[in-house]
């Protein structure tokens, strides 16, 4: 990464246009390209007779920075071969050299190459399967007419059993306008659908929910929500995704008034409670309590806002957030409605300034606003053992390598580095718990259950600077979420929540 530039010069984005938990690109030069498995190709390539042809090609990839995963012979004859060479580079123009530099070795030629994230796209992720067999007249007749008939009539009689009798139980919708994707920003709904298929994926596969992506061709907040509203029948619950701030305030405000089902901003909600645990377990490395560290936030958008909600709601009381205005304070008259009662929540003392006079001892950083805005140097503020997670992507807001210079706990968005925060970790394991317990709505309990699960999940002999949030592979995540996302579901007071077993049954 170059050097850090002043908040003058790089007026953050909008935390919005960044996503918690995708891999960035590689920002610190001097380790070497950091290859990823995401600017992966294959290159089929024929090669001459000459035992020594498999050595010169693993040799040229890695004289251009690449790492070699795999050579697989294709045909094999007397005056050669060809070979398929899988190697994972650290972006496209990395890709590019890597493939010059196997054009250039003697007895080689390039055929053809194929980049395996493209590949992997082909079609979409995504398909509907049968749950039922349809081998037979009998199987149709249940299945279909005459005999859905029955199941239809009993629903109209008792909408009750729709989670029960239809995919409704176990469907979620992952819902956006295309406006905030990843740190694309606004690239429209077409290009958000790949995004919006991998979410339903991880739904899949981490908590057996059956999610589709719906991508609305408008912006409109009112077309949105009257949108949604009408395709929430078919669905258990709503994800909101990639939509940016303040409109998606709004969506869900008005959503969650209007919809028998749960609402969740996954931007907003998911990247607090993972923060939120992370926090739990980095203050617990350093000895210090959550009501008496001062946290800085930069970026007062969609993240921001619900990390400092739900910071205060678990009992910090000293917090301030940092936005392109600097320092929101309640009597700037530029701020917009939002950061106004942002700043209101954070910042009594009408406090100005810019982000490293906000981290003047400082306990706790923790930024969702764009790369490069905080100087490594201006760590040295904050107080002993500090706690820093620069979360922005695709680059964080100051180098998570460098600032172990400074802090004590260092945790990011990054997948090539220790402590990734990553909002896989709690979407799957809530829905799956609102889902299971028939849950109507989302609260601030769930939410701060769900970061109380995820935390725990760390035990205390595995707890370390480098270690203080769980693996998204650890399958003990999602059932711990869901277990305790349920419970809250069904305690709190004025609960319609039920408790109900995967096949949908209620007891």
């Amino acid at each position: 990464m170059g050097p850090a530039m002043s908040t003058d010069t790089v007026p953050p984005r909008s935390p919005d246009d960044t996503t918690v938990g995708e891999p960035a690109p590689p920002t610190a030069p001097q380790r070497g390209p950091v290859t990823s498995a995401s600017y992966s190709i294959t290159v089929r390539l024929t090669a001459d007779g000459d035992p020594a042809s498999i050595g010169r090609i693993a040799t040229a990839v890695g004289s251009a920075g690449g790492a070699v995963t795999a050579i697989d012979v294709v045909d094999s004859r007397s005056d050669g071969l060809t070979v398929d060479v899988t190697c994972s580079a650290a972006d496209a123009s990395h890709s590019e050299e890597m493939v010059d530099a196997l054009r250039a070795v003697p007895g080689v030629r390039v055929r053809k190459v194929s980049d395996r994230t493209f590949l992997l796209h082909l079609g979409g992720k995504l398909e509907v399967a049968s749950k039922v067999p349809l081998k037979t007249r009998d199987d149709l007749s249940m299945a279909y007419t005459p005999g859905v008939a029955r199941v239809c009539l009993a629903l109209a009689q008792n909408p009750e059993d729709v989670r029960r009798l239809t995919i409704k139980g176990n469907t979620v919708a992952v819902v956006t306008d295309g406006s905030a994707v990843l740190g694309l920003g606004d690239i429209g709904p077409g290009a958000a659908m790949p995004v919006m298929e991998g979410k339903a994926v991880l739904f899949k596969r981490f908590a057996d929910i059956d999610a589709w992506p719906i991508a609305l061709d408008t912006q409109d907040v009112d077309e949105i929500v009257r949108t949604v509203e009408l395709l929430a029948p078919g669905f258990g619950g709503i994800n909101l995704e990639d939509i940016a701030a303040p409109r998606c305030f709004e969506i869900e405000r008005r959503l969650r008034a209007k919809l028998d089902i749960p609402v969740f901003h996954d931007d907003q909600h998911g990247t607090a409670i993972v923060a939120l645990a992370a926090l739990r377990n980095a203050l617990r490395v350093v000895d210090k309590r959550l009501e008496d560290v001062k946290i800085v936030v930069a970026g007062g958008g969609a993240a921001g806002t619900a990390i400092v909600h739900l910071v205060l709601k678990a009992g910090a009381r000293e917090v301030l957030v940092w936005d392109r205005e600097g320092i929101l304070s309640p009597d700037d008259e530029r701020l917009s409605p939002a950061k106004l009662d942002l700043a209101r929540r954070t910042n009594p003392g009408c406090a100005r300034g810019e982000l490293p006079e906000a981290l003047e001892g400082a306990d706790v950083f923790i930024g969702v606003s764009a790369g490069n805005v905080l100087p490594v140097e201006a760590l040295a503020r904050m107080a002993d053992d500090a706690v820093v997670f620069p979360m922005a992507n695709p680059t964080p807001e100051v180098d998570p390598v460098r600032a172990r210079q400074h802090a004590a706990v260092v945790a990011s968005g990054r997948s090539d580095l220790p402590n990734q925060i990553n909002n896989v970790l709690a979407f799957p394991g809530v829905f799956r718990g609102l889902l299971d317990a028939r849950a109507t709505e989302i609260s601030d309990g769930m939410l701060l259950a769900a970061a109380e699960a995820i935390a725990a999940v760390v035990r205390d002999d595995q707890l370390n600077a480098n270690y203080i949030i769980p693996s998204v592979f650890d399958p003990a995540v999602t059932h711990a979420v869901a277990a305790a996302v349920a419970e809250q579901a069904r305690a709190e007071p004025g609960a319609t929540a039920q408790v109900t077993d995967r096949t949908g049954l209620t007891g």
